[in-house]
């Protein structure tokens, strides 16, 4: 459970420093993009193509990110379904017990709906678990996209001053 606790932290910490780091990217576009007019030909190519190659990246991994959450949300509802149908059938089992073995028939649908309550938590807890994962790992994807994107805008922007320089 530590373990898991401390995945679950980690990976909300890692998307709310990413957040604050990176804000340009959650639009598709880094704090750079749409800076061409270099009057370089070659260089403006060269920063299009950055940009256009960022976006793609960024897209993929927002894709990745939004495949992860449906998953994680349908695992959970499938483990909450299973749970209320558990539940019901206990419950169903103690309305149709004889008045002498109520007592008993209660003292069991207790310990079932406990066991159903306690799967589907950690059903949900796993999901929720891996969709971290995944939405850590497509995030720092996208970061490395837009530093990426940053170093060829860069080199682009300094070969066009070099050759304005000539």
């Amino acid at each position: 459970m530590n373990k898991l606790l401390a995945t679950l932290i980690a990976g909300l910490f890692a998307t709310s420093v990413y957040a604050q780091t990176a804000p340009a990217v959650h639009s598709g576009m880094s704090s750079n993009a749409g800076v061409t007019a270099t009057g370089n030909a070659g260089a403006d190519k060269d920063i299009a193509k950055a940009d256009q190659k960022e976006a793609k990246e960024v897209a993929k991994q927002d894709e990745k990110i939004h495949k992860a959450s449906t998953k994680a949300s349908e695992k959970k509802a499938k483990a909450q379904q299973k749970a209320d149908k558990k539940i019901a059938d206990a419950q169903e089992k103690v309305a149709k017990a004889d008045p002498e073995d109520q007592a008993k028939a209660s003292a069991k649908a207790e310990k079932k709906i406990a066991d159903a309550q306690y799967d589907a938590q950690k059903t949900m807890i796993k999901a929720d678990e891996k969709a971290q994962k995944k939405i850590v790992d497509a995030n720092a994807d996208k970061a490395k996209a837009q530093a990426k994107a940053t170093e060829k805008r860069s080199e682009a922007m300094a070969d066009a001053h070099k050759d304005a320089a000539k």
